[in-house]
């Protein structure tokens, strides 16, 4: 079994729970509110292109818009690969916290 650190983890869940609005900065909106704290850029990208090479997330080019400057959105989404991983993680963390007295 691969592992995934927290953020991984946390970066697959967002891009799957956005779905087709899971780019960059809709991304890191949603971590910073779930985790209730800033993030770098830095701290969002470089696992997110981990993640990608990896194999367990897609990633495709929006059209370009004037609003971005002709720039175009970087879109990300999960593969099956990626969701498997979850779901591996998933449930070795049900399987530890299963007998845990916190």
């Amino acid at each position: 079994m691969e592992f995934l650190t927290r953020m991984e983890e946390i970066l697959l869940l967002t891009v799957h729970q956005l779905g087709t609005e899971a780019y960059g900065v809709t991304i890191k909106a949603r971590v910073e509110e779930l985790l209730g704290k800033s993030v770098s850029v830095g701290a969002i990208y470089v696992p997110l292109d981990r993640l990608t090479k990896h194999g367990l997330l897609k990633t495709w080019q929006g059209e370009s818009s004037p609003e971005r400057g002709g720039r175009s959105k970087k879109f990300y989404k999960l593969t099956r690969d990626g969701l498997a991983i979850l779901r591996e993680t998933k449930a070795l963390s049900d399987s530890l916290w299963a007998d845990a007295t916190v």
